[in-house]
Protein backbone atom coordinates (compact mmCIF):
# COMPACT_ATOMS: atom_id res chain seq x y z
CA UNK A 1 0.00 0.00 0.00
CA UNK A 2 1.35 3.42 -0.89
CA UNK A 3 2.51 5.64 1.98
CA UNK A 4 0.09 8.39 1.04
CA UNK A 5 -2.85 5.98 1.23
CA UNK A 6 -1.69 4.68 4.63
CA UNK A 7 -1.39 8.22 5.94
CA UNK A 8 -4.87 9.05 4.68
CA UNK A 9 -6.31 5.99 6.39
CA UNK A 10 -4.48 6.85 9.61
CA UNK A 11 -5.82 10.40 9.62
CA UNK A 12 -9.33 9.09 8.91
CA UNK A 13 -9.09 6.68 11.86
CA UNK A 14 -7.80 9.45 14.08
CA UNK A 15 -10.64 11.70 12.97
CA UNK A 16 -13.21 9.01 13.73
CA UNK A 17 -11.53 8.44 17.08
CA UNK A 18 -11.72 12.11 17.96
CA UNK A 19 -15.37 12.20 16.92
CA UNK A 20 -16.16 9.15 19.06
CA UNK A 21 -14.18 10.59 21.95
CA UNK A 22 -16.11 13.82 21.58
CA UNK A 23 -19.40 11.91 21.59
CA UNK A 24 -18.36 10.04 24.72
CA UNK A 25 -17.36 13.32 26.35
CA UNK A 26 -20.69 14.81 25.22
CA UNK A 27 -22.62 11.88 26.66
CA UNK A 28 -20.63 12.10 29.88
CA UNK A 29 -21.36 15.83 30.11
CA UNK A 30 -25.04 15.19 29.46
CA UNK A 31 -24.98 12.43 32.06
CA UNK A 32 -23.33 14.75 34.59
CA UNK A 33 -25.85 17.44 33.76
CA UNK A 34 -28.70 14.96 34.20
CA UNK A 35 -27.23 13.85 37.53
CA UNK A 36 -27.18 17.45 38.66
CA UNK A 37 -30.76 17.92 37.50
CA UNK A 38 -31.79 14.83 39.46
CA UNK A 39 -30.40 16.39 42.63
CA UNK A 40 -33.32 18.81 42.83
CA UNK A 41 -36.81 18.66 44.27
CA UNK A 42 -40.11 20.25 43.35
CA UNK A 43 -42.70 21.55 45.77
CA UNK A 44 -44.88 20.31 47.37
CA UNK A 45 -42.89 17.80 49.43
CA UNK A 46 -46.04 16.34 51.05
CA UNK A 47 -48.81 16.44 48.46
CA UNK A 48 -52.49 16.88 49.14
CA UNK A 49 -54.30 18.49 52.05
CA UNK A 50 -51.69 18.78 54.82
CA UNK A 51 -52.13 22.18 56.46
CA UNK A 52 -50.19 23.78 59.34
CA UNK A 53 -47.20 21.42 59.14
CA UNK A 54 -44.81 21.02 62.07
CA UNK A 55 -41.37 19.47 61.70
CA UNK A 56 -38.55 18.40 64.05
CA UNK A 57 -35.27 16.53 63.62
CA UNK A 58 -34.16 13.79 65.99
CA UNK A 59 -30.72 12.49 65.04
CA UNK A 60 -30.74 11.97 61.28
CA UNK A 61 -34.51 11.59 60.99
CA UNK A 62 -37.14 14.28 60.46
CA UNK A 63 -40.72 13.97 61.70
CA UNK A 64 -43.74 15.97 60.58
CA UNK A 65 -47.42 16.24 61.40
CA UNK A 66 -50.25 18.53 60.33
CA UNK A 67 -53.90 19.49 60.63
CA UNK A 68 -56.50 16.79 60.02
CA UNK A 69 -59.55 19.00 60.63
CA UNK A 70 -62.70 16.80 60.66
CA UNK A 71 -61.03 13.73 59.17
CA UNK A 72 -60.22 10.65 61.20
CA UNK A 73 -57.81 9.28 62.21
CA UNK A 74 -56.38 12.50 63.65
CA UNK A 75 -53.06 14.27 62.96
CA UNK A 76 -51.14 12.24 60.36
CA UNK A 77 -47.47 11.50 61.09
CA UNK A 78 -44.65 11.32 58.54
CA UNK A 79 -40.91 10.65 58.67
CA UNK A 80 -38.05 11.50 56.32
CA UNK A 81 -34.27 11.30 56.00
CA UNK A 82 -33.94 14.26 53.62
CA UNK A 83 -36.90 16.63 54.23
CA UNK A 84 -38.25 15.85 50.75
CA UNK A 85 -39.26 12.19 50.66
CA UNK A 86 -41.79 11.52 53.41
CA UNK A 87 -43.19 8.18 54.52
CA UNK A 88 -46.47 7.91 56.47
CA UNK A 89 -46.19 6.54 60.03
CA UNK A 90 -49.83 6.51 61.06
CA UNK A 91 -51.62 9.03 63.27
CA UNK A 92 -51.25 10.69 66.65
CA UNK A 93 -54.78 9.57 67.58
CA UNK A 94 -55.98 6.46 65.68
CA UNK A 95 -59.20 6.75 67.68
CA UNK A 96 -60.85 9.90 68.99
CA UNK A 97 -60.32 10.63 72.72
CA UNK A 98 -63.70 10.92 74.46
CA UNK A 99 -63.37 14.58 75.50
CA UNK A 100 -62.67 15.90 71.97
CA UNK A 101 -65.37 17.30 69.69
CA UNK A 102 -63.91 18.57 66.40
CA UNK A 103 -61.48 20.93 64.61
CA UNK A 104 -58.26 18.93 64.94
CA UNK A 105 -55.87 21.73 63.98
CA UNK A 106 -52.22 22.77 64.04
CA UNK A 107 -50.35 20.02 65.95
CA UNK A 108 -46.83 21.00 66.99
CA UNK A 109 -44.07 18.44 67.56
CA UNK A 110 -41.44 18.84 70.28
CA UNK A 111 -38.70 16.50 71.53
CA UNK A 112 -36.78 16.40 74.83
CA UNK A 113 -35.48 13.78 77.27
CA UNK A 114 -36.00 10.96 74.76
CA UNK A 115 -39.70 11.84 74.60
CA UNK A 116 -41.84 13.03 71.70
CA UNK A 117 -44.55 15.58 72.51
CA UNK A 118 -47.35 16.87 70.33
CA UNK A 119 -49.22 20.04 71.32
CA UNK A 120 -52.47 20.12 69.37
CA UNK A 121 -55.56 22.29 68.94
CA UNK A 122 -59.01 20.75 69.32
CA UNK A 123 -62.52 21.80 70.33
CA UNK A 124 -63.66 20.48 73.69
CA UNK A 125 -66.87 18.48 73.61
CA UNK A 126 -68.34 19.99 76.77
CA UNK A 127 -68.51 23.58 75.46
CA UNK A 128 -67.09 23.67 71.91
CA UNK A 129 -64.14 25.84 72.99
CA UNK A 130 -60.81 25.45 71.18
CA UNK A 131 -58.05 24.48 73.60
CA UNK A 132 -54.48 23.23 73.32
CA UNK A 133 -53.82 19.72 74.54
CA UNK A 134 -50.67 17.64 74.82
CA UNK A 135 -49.79 14.00 74.23
CA UNK A 136 -46.46 12.21 74.53
CA UNK A 137 -44.62 9.01 73.74
CA UNK A 138 -41.11 7.60 73.98
CA UNK A 139 -41.72 5.33 70.99
CA UNK A 140 -43.68 6.60 67.99
CA UNK A 141 -44.45 3.04 66.91
CA UNK A 142 -46.36 2.47 70.17
CA UNK A 143 -48.63 5.51 69.90
CA UNK A 144 -49.19 8.59 72.06
CA UNK A 145 -50.61 8.94 75.56
CA UNK A 146 -52.99 11.89 75.80
CA UNK A 147 -52.55 14.19 78.82
CA UNK A 148 -55.50 16.48 78.08
CA UNK A 149 -55.62 20.27 78.07
CA UNK A 150 -52.54 22.37 78.78
CA UNK A 151 -53.77 25.79 77.53
CA UNK A 152 -57.27 27.17 78.02
CA UNK A 153 -57.39 30.93 77.56
CA UNK A 154 -60.26 33.25 76.68
CA UNK A 155 -62.71 32.22 73.98
CA UNK A 156 -60.14 30.06 72.17
CA UNK A 157 -56.49 29.01 72.22
CA UNK A 158 -54.93 27.66 69.02
CA UNK A 159 -51.60 27.19 67.20
CA UNK A 160 -49.12 26.08 69.85
CA UNK A 161 -45.36 26.43 69.50
CA UNK A 162 -42.92 25.18 72.18
CA UNK A 163 -39.24 25.96 72.73
CA UNK A 164 -36.53 25.42 75.34
CA UNK A 165 -34.66 28.47 76.65
CA UNK A 166 -31.66 27.41 78.78
CA UNK A 167 -33.60 24.56 80.35
CA UNK A 168 -36.86 26.51 80.75
CA UNK A 169 -39.73 25.40 78.53
CA UNK A 170 -42.06 27.97 76.95
CA UNK A 171 -45.27 27.63 74.95
CA UNK A 172 -46.82 30.26 72.68
CA UNK A 173 -50.28 30.39 71.13
CA UNK A 174 -52.77 32.57 69.25
CA UNK A 175 -55.37 34.27 71.47
CA UNK A 176 -58.46 36.49 71.06
CA UNK A 177 -59.26 35.38 67.50
CA UNK A 178 -62.96 35.22 68.40
CA UNK A 179 -63.02 38.35 70.57
CA UNK A 180 -63.70 41.97 69.63
CA UNK A 181 -60.11 42.99 70.27
CA UNK A 182 -56.77 42.68 68.44
CA UNK A 183 -55.37 39.17 68.15
CA UNK A 184 -52.25 38.48 70.19
CA UNK A 185 -49.52 35.86 70.19
CA UNK A 186 -49.19 34.97 73.87
CA UNK A 187 -46.57 32.89 75.67
CA UNK A 188 -46.09 31.27 79.05
CA UNK A 189 -43.57 29.17 80.91
CA UNK A 190 -44.18 25.42 80.97
CA UNK A 191 -43.39 22.94 83.69
CA UNK A 192 -40.31 20.81 83.16
CA UNK A 193 -42.45 17.85 82.08
CA UNK A 194 -44.19 20.04 79.48
CA UNK A 195 -47.68 19.32 80.79
CA UNK A 196 -48.78 22.44 82.71
CA UNK A 197 -48.45 26.22 82.47
CA UNK A 198 -46.40 28.15 85.02
CA UNK A 199 -46.87 31.82 85.90
CA UNK A 200 -48.86 34.38 83.94
CA UNK A 201 -49.09 34.55 80.14
CA UNK A 202 -47.32 37.46 78.45
CA UNK A 203 -47.57 39.05 75.00
CA UNK A 204 -45.07 38.38 72.22
CA UNK A 205 -46.88 40.26 69.45
CA UNK A 206 -50.16 42.12 68.87
CA UNK A 207 -51.99 42.23 65.56
CA UNK A 208 -51.41 45.45 63.61
CA UNK A 209 -54.26 47.14 61.68
CA UNK A 210 -52.94 46.06 58.27
CA UNK A 211 -52.43 42.39 59.16
CA UNK A 212 -56.04 41.27 59.68
CA UNK A 213 -55.06 38.30 61.80
CA UNK A 214 -51.78 36.80 63.03
CA UNK A 215 -51.14 33.14 63.85
CA UNK A 216 -49.05 30.07 62.99
CA UNK A 217 -45.97 31.33 64.81
CA UNK A 218 -42.58 29.79 65.52
CA UNK A 219 -39.57 31.29 67.28
CA UNK A 220 -35.81 30.91 66.89
CA UNK A 221 -32.82 32.60 68.50
CA UNK A 222 -30.07 33.79 66.14
CA UNK A 223 -27.17 36.22 66.53
CA UNK A 224 -28.47 37.75 69.76
CA UNK A 225 -32.07 38.18 68.56
CA UNK A 226 -35.28 36.23 68.97
CA UNK A 227 -36.98 35.96 65.59
CA UNK A 228 -40.73 35.39 65.62
CA UNK A 229 -42.01 34.01 62.31
CA UNK A 230 -45.78 34.22 61.88
CA UNK A 231 -48.55 34.28 59.29
CA UNK A 232 -50.87 37.22 58.65
CA UNK A 233 -54.16 37.49 56.78
CA UNK A 234 -56.97 35.03 56.03
CA UNK A 235 -55.79 31.42 56.06
CA UNK A 236 -58.31 29.50 54.09
CA UNK A 237 -60.57 29.16 51.08
CA UNK A 238 -60.67 30.99 47.75
CA UNK A 239 -60.49 34.39 49.43
CA UNK A 240 -57.31 33.65 51.42
CA UNK A 241 -54.64 36.34 51.85
CA UNK A 242 -52.05 34.46 53.94
CA UNK A 243 -48.36 35.38 53.91
CA UNK A 244 -45.29 34.85 56.10
CA UNK A 245 -43.79 37.67 58.19
CA UNK A 246 -41.12 38.10 60.85
CA UNK A 247 -40.43 40.31 63.87
CA UNK A 248 -37.48 40.33 66.28
CA UNK A 249 -36.46 41.39 69.78
CA UNK A 250 -33.42 41.10 72.03
CA UNK A 251 -35.58 39.53 74.73
CA UNK A 252 -38.92 37.71 74.68
CA UNK A 253 -40.09 40.14 77.36
CA UNK A 254 -39.62 43.27 75.24
CA UNK A 255 -41.63 44.44 72.20
CA UNK A 256 -40.93 42.64 68.94
CA UNK A 257 -40.10 44.91 66.01
CA UNK A 258 -41.57 43.94 62.62
CA UNK A 259 -39.32 43.68 59.58
CA UNK A 260 -39.87 46.65 57.29
CA UNK A 261 -39.61 44.38 54.22
CA UNK A 262 -42.43 42.05 55.30
CA UNK A 263 -43.82 39.80 53.98
CA UNK A 264 -40.93 37.37 53.68
CA UNK A 265 -43.01 34.93 51.65
CA UNK A 266 -46.07 35.71 49.54
CA UNK A 267 -48.08 34.40 46.58
CA UNK A 268 -47.10 34.11 42.93
CA UNK A 269 -48.83 32.72 39.83
CA UNK A 270 -48.10 29.11 40.89
CA UNK A 271 -48.76 29.05 44.66
CA UNK A 272 -50.87 31.26 46.87
CA UNK A 273 -51.43 31.97 50.56
CA UNK A 274 -48.20 30.45 51.96
CA UNK A 275 -47.88 30.25 55.72
CA UNK A 276 -48.11 28.49 59.08
CA UNK A 277 -44.89 26.54 59.21
CA UNK A 278 -41.97 25.71 61.48
CA UNK A 279 -38.20 25.88 61.11
CA UNK A 280 -35.82 22.95 61.31
CA UNK A 281 -32.03 22.84 61.20
CA UNK A 282 -30.09 20.21 59.26
CA UNK A 283 -26.95 18.56 60.69
CA UNK A 284 -24.83 20.94 58.56
CA UNK A 285 -26.56 23.95 60.21
CA UNK A 286 -28.79 24.97 57.28
CA UNK A 287 -32.29 26.21 58.13
CA UNK A 288 -35.44 25.07 56.29
CA UNK A 289 -39.04 26.18 56.64
CA UNK A 290 -41.83 23.60 56.23
CA UNK A 291 -45.11 25.42 55.57
CA UNK A 292 -48.31 25.15 53.53
CA UNK A 293 -49.70 26.81 50.39
CA UNK A 294 -52.55 26.40 47.89
CA UNK A 295 -51.83 25.45 44.28
CA UNK A 296 -53.14 28.41 42.24
CA UNK A 297 -54.11 26.27 39.23
CA UNK A 298 -56.07 23.74 41.29
CA UNK A 299 -57.86 26.59 43.07
CA UNK A 300 -58.38 25.41 46.67
CA UNK A 301 -59.77 21.94 46.03
CA UNK A 302 -56.55 20.02 46.68
CA UNK A 303 -56.12 21.81 50.00
CA UNK A 304 -53.07 23.38 51.59
CA UNK A 305 -50.01 21.33 50.68
CA UNK A 306 -46.68 21.05 52.51
CA UNK A 307 -43.88 23.15 50.99
CA UNK A 308 -40.18 23.38 51.81
CA UNK A 309 -37.80 26.31 51.36
CA UNK A 310 -34.39 27.23 52.70
CA UNK A 311 -33.94 30.29 54.92
CA UNK A 312 -30.80 32.46 55.01
CA UNK A 313 -29.71 35.42 57.13
CA UNK A 314 -28.48 38.76 55.86
CA UNK A 315 -25.00 39.32 57.33
CA UNK A 316 -25.36 43.11 57.28
CA UNK A 317 -28.82 43.50 58.84
CA UNK A 318 -29.33 40.17 60.57
CA UNK A 319 -32.80 39.79 59.04
CA UNK A 320 -33.77 36.47 57.43
CA UNK A 321 -34.76 35.92 53.80
CA UNK A 322 -35.70 32.96 51.67
CA UNK A 323 -32.89 31.74 49.47
CA UNK A 324 -34.61 31.58 46.11
CA UNK A 325 -37.45 34.12 46.08
CA UNK A 326 -40.12 35.89 48.11
CA UNK A 327 -42.58 33.25 46.92
CA UNK A 328 -42.63 29.46 47.13
CA UNK A 329 -39.88 27.82 45.09
CA UNK A 330 -40.69 25.58 42.14
CA UNK A 331 -37.54 23.47 41.75
CA UNK A 332 -34.48 23.76 43.98
CA UNK A 333 -31.46 21.66 45.06
CA UNK A 334 -32.06 18.75 47.41
CA UNK A 335 -31.31 19.57 51.08
CA UNK A 336 -29.29 16.34 51.41
CA UNK A 337 -26.61 15.32 48.91
CA UNK A 338 -26.75 11.94 47.19
CA UNK A 339 -30.53 11.85 47.43
CA UNK A 340 -33.29 12.43 44.90
CA UNK A 341 -37.00 13.10 45.03
CA UNK A 342 -39.11 10.00 44.59
CA UNK A 343 -42.30 11.28 42.97
CA UNK A 344 -45.27 8.96 42.99
CA UNK A 345 -48.55 10.40 44.14
CA UNK A 346 -50.75 7.71 42.63
CA UNK A 347 -52.69 5.47 44.98
CA UNK A 348 -53.78 1.91 44.18
CA UNK A 349 -55.41 -0.45 46.66
CA UNK A 350 -56.20 -4.01 45.61
CA UNK A 351 -57.27 -4.92 49.17
CA UNK A 352 -54.75 -7.73 49.50
CA UNK A 353 -53.70 -6.68 53.02
CA UNK A 354 -55.44 -7.95 56.14
CA UNK A 355 -56.27 -4.46 57.40
CA UNK A 356 -57.25 -1.12 55.92
CA UNK A 357 -54.41 1.02 54.52
CA UNK A 358 -53.51 4.04 56.66
CA UNK A 359 -54.01 6.30 53.63
CA UNK A 360 -57.80 6.05 54.06
CA UNK A 361 -59.63 8.63 56.22
CA UNK A 362 -63.24 9.45 56.97
CA UNK A 363 -65.51 12.14 58.40
CA UNK A 364 -65.61 11.06 62.04
CA UNK A 365 -68.37 13.52 62.98
CA UNK A 366 -71.05 11.93 60.79
CA UNK A 367 -70.47 8.19 60.81
CA UNK A 368 -68.28 5.30 61.88
CA UNK A 369 -67.25 3.11 58.95
CA UNK A 370 -67.39 -0.66 59.29
CA UNK A 371 -64.79 -2.30 57.07
CA UNK A 372 -63.68 -5.84 56.46
CA UNK A 373 -61.19 -7.21 53.93
CA UNK A 374 -61.70 -10.75 52.71
CA UNK A 375 -60.09 -12.51 49.73
CA UNK A 376 -59.09 -9.28 48.00
CA UNK A 377 -62.41 -7.51 48.53
CA UNK A 378 -63.27 -4.56 50.77
CA UNK A 379 -66.66 -4.69 52.51
CA UNK A 380 -67.85 -1.20 53.44
CA UNK A 381 -70.88 -0.16 55.48
CA UNK A 382 -71.63 1.51 58.80
CA UNK A 383 -74.09 3.40 60.92
CA UNK A 384 -74.70 7.02 59.96
CA UNK A 385 -75.60 9.90 62.24
CA UNK A 386 -79.07 11.44 62.03
CA UNK A 387 -79.39 13.74 59.02
CA UNK A 388 -76.43 12.25 57.13
CA UNK A 389 -77.49 12.16 53.46
CA UNK A 390 -74.16 11.10 51.95
CA UNK A 391 -73.70 7.75 53.67
CA UNK A 392 -70.40 6.11 54.61
CA UNK A 393 -67.31 7.36 52.77
CA UNK A 394 -63.68 6.23 52.84
CA UNK A 395 -61.49 8.88 51.24
CA UNK A 396 -57.91 9.73 50.27
CA UNK A 397 -56.23 13.12 49.72
CA UNK A 398 -55.86 14.09 46.03
CA UNK A 399 -52.42 15.56 45.33
CA UNK A 400 -53.42 17.41 42.15
CA UNK A 401 -56.58 18.88 40.67
CA UNK A 402 -56.72 16.68 37.55
CA UNK A 403 -57.23 13.00 38.27
CA UNK A 404 -59.50 10.01 37.91
CA UNK A 405 -60.67 7.40 40.37
CA UNK A 406 -61.80 3.91 39.38
CA UNK A 407 -63.34 1.06 41.32
CA UNK A 408 -65.02 -2.27 40.69
CA UNK A 409 -68.25 -3.08 42.55
CA UNK A 410 -68.62 -6.85 42.75
CA UNK A 411 -71.98 -7.24 44.51
CA UNK A 412 -75.59 -6.26 43.85
CA UNK A 413 -78.01 -5.26 46.62
CA UNK A 414 -80.36 -2.43 47.53
CA UNK A 415 -77.62 -0.18 48.93
CA UNK A 416 -76.02 2.45 46.69
CA UNK A 417 -72.23 2.02 46.52
CA UNK A 418 -69.47 3.41 44.37
CA UNK A 419 -67.24 6.48 43.96
CA UNK A 420 -67.56 9.84 45.68
CA UNK A 421 -66.01 13.30 45.68
CA UNK A 422 -66.69 14.10 49.31
CA UNK A 423 -66.67 17.46 51.07
CA UNK A 424 -68.69 16.65 54.17
CA UNK A 425 -71.98 15.00 55.10
CA UNK A 426 -73.97 17.85 53.52
CA UNK A 427 -71.86 18.43 50.37
CA UNK A 428 -70.82 15.59 48.05
CA UNK A 429 -71.27 14.13 44.57
CA UNK A 430 -70.83 10.59 43.29
CA UNK A 431 -71.67 7.67 41.02
CA UNK A 432 -72.88 4.36 42.38
CA UNK A 433 -74.62 1.06 41.73
CA UNK A 434 -77.93 0.08 43.31
CA UNK A 435 -79.64 -3.13 42.24
CA UNK A 436 -79.55 -3.04 38.44
CA UNK A 437 -79.09 0.72 38.06
CA UNK A 438 -76.17 3.11 37.97
CA UNK A 439 -76.93 6.45 39.61
CA UNK A 440 -75.23 9.84 39.55
CA UNK A 441 -76.20 11.83 42.64
CA UNK A 442 -75.41 14.94 44.64
CA UNK A 443 -75.92 16.24 48.14
CA UNK A 444 -75.86 20.04 48.08
CA UNK A 445 -76.66 22.12 51.16
CA UNK A 446 -77.78 18.87 52.81
CA UNK A 447 -80.38 18.21 50.09
CA UNK A 448 -80.01 14.89 48.26
CA UNK A 449 -80.81 14.73 44.54
CA UNK A 450 -80.73 11.95 41.93
CA UNK A 451 -79.14 13.55 38.87
CA UNK A 452 -79.43 10.69 36.39
CA UNK A 453 -79.66 6.90 36.30
CA UNK A 454 -79.13 4.12 33.75
CA UNK A 455 -79.96 0.42 33.77
CA UNK A 456 -77.27 -2.26 33.98
CA UNK A 457 -77.81 -6.00 34.06
CA UNK A 458 -74.69 -7.67 35.43
CA UNK A 459 -72.00 -7.49 38.09
CA UNK A 460 -69.18 -6.78 38.57
CA UNK A 461 -69.47 -3.18 37.37
CA UNK A 462 -66.57 -0.76 37.00
CA UNK A 463 -67.11 2.92 37.78
CA UNK A 464 -64.95 5.92 36.92
CA UNK A 465 -65.10 9.50 38.17
CA UNK A 466 -62.97 11.98 36.22
CA UNK A 467 -62.06 15.25 37.98
CA UNK A 468 -60.52 18.42 36.57
CA UNK A 469 -59.43 21.51 38.51
CA UNK A 470 -60.44 19.73 41.70
CA UNK A 471 -64.22 20.14 41.27
CA UNK A 472 -65.32 19.53 37.63
CA UNK A 473 -66.62 15.96 37.30
CA UNK A 474 -67.53 13.41 34.62
CA UNK A 475 -69.07 10.00 35.33
CA UNK A 476 -68.56 6.62 33.59
CA UNK A 477 -69.45 2.94 33.95
CA UNK A 478 -68.72 -0.32 32.12
CA UNK A 479 -69.00 -4.10 32.43
CA UNK A 480 -66.83 -6.91 31.15
CA UNK A 481 -63.92 -4.66 30.22
CA UNK A 482 -65.89 -2.96 27.45
CA UNK A 483 -65.60 0.71 26.49
CA UNK A 484 -66.62 3.24 29.10
CA UNK A 485 -70.17 4.63 28.93
CA UNK A 486 -70.43 8.24 30.09
CA UNK A 487 -73.47 9.41 32.03
CA UNK A 488 -74.07 13.04 31.12
CA UNK A 489 -76.34 14.88 33.55
CA UNK A 490 -79.21 16.55 31.72
CA UNK A 491 -78.74 20.25 31.13
CA UNK A 492 -75.12 20.15 32.26
CA UNK A 493 -72.12 21.22 30.24
CA UNK A 494 -69.38 18.70 29.49
CA UNK A 495 -68.45 18.69 33.18
CA UNK A 496 -70.58 18.58 36.30
CA UNK A 497 -69.88 21.66 38.44
CA UNK A 498 -68.83 20.64 41.95
CA UNK A 499 -67.61 24.08 42.98
CA UNK A 500 -70.08 24.09 45.88
CA UNK A 501 -67.90 21.57 47.74
CA UNK A 502 -66.39 22.93 50.98
CA UNK A 503 -63.31 25.12 50.65
CA UNK A 504 -62.55 26.59 54.06
CA UNK A 505 -60.14 24.59 56.28
CA UNK A 506 -60.54 21.37 54.31
CA UNK A 507 -60.52 20.09 50.74
CA UNK A 508 -62.81 17.68 48.95
CA UNK A 509 -61.52 14.11 49.00
CA UNK A 510 -61.95 11.23 46.60
CA UNK A 511 -62.96 7.74 47.58
CA UNK A 512 -65.54 5.00 48.04
CA UNK A 513 -69.01 5.22 49.58
CA UNK A 514 -71.96 3.09 50.71
CA UNK A 515 -75.44 4.53 51.26
CA UNK A 516 -78.01 2.16 52.69
CA UNK A 517 -78.60 -0.36 55.45
CA UNK A 518 -75.60 -1.44 57.47
CA UNK A 519 -76.48 -5.05 56.68
CA UNK A 520 -76.02 -4.38 52.93
CA UNK A 521 -72.39 -3.43 52.41
CA UNK A 522 -70.71 -2.27 49.26
CA UNK A 523 -68.11 -4.80 48.13
CA UNK A 524 -65.15 -3.47 46.14
CA UNK A 525 -62.32 -5.43 44.52
CA UNK A 526 -60.06 -2.45 43.84
CA UNK A 527 -59.60 1.31 43.97
CA UNK A 528 -57.17 3.52 42.06
CA UNK A 529 -56.41 7.23 41.93
CA UNK A 530 -54.25 8.35 38.98
CA UNK A 531 -53.35 11.79 37.61
CA UNK A 532 -53.52 13.27 34.14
Amino acid sequence: MQLSVRVAILFKCLFIGFVLFGCVQDLQAQSNKAAKQEATYRNPVISGDFADPSVIRVGDTYYATGTSSEWAPHYPLFQSKDLVNWEPMGYVFPTTPAWMQSSFWAPELFYQNNTFYVYYTVKRKSDGKSCIGVASTKDLSKGFTDHGIVVEHGSESIDAYVWNENGQLYISWKAYGLDKRPIEILASKLSSDGLTLQGQPFTLLKESPDEKGIEGQCLVKKNGYYYLFYSAGACCGSGCTYNVRVARAKSINEPFVRYEKNPLLDKDDQWKCPGHGTLVETPDKRTFYLYHAYNSHDHVYTGRQAMLDELLWDEATGWPYFKYAQSPSIQTPMPVVNSSQQKSCEFIDSFEATSLSSFWQWNFRSYTPVTNIEKGNLYLSGKVASGNKTGIALTVRPAKGNYEIITEVVNQNNALKGLVLYGDSSQAVGIGVKGNTVEVWEVKNNQRKLIKEETVMQAPIQLKLLVENGFMCRFYWRTGGKDWTEIKPAGEHSFYDGSFLPQWDRSARAGLFQYGEESQPGVFSSFSLTYH
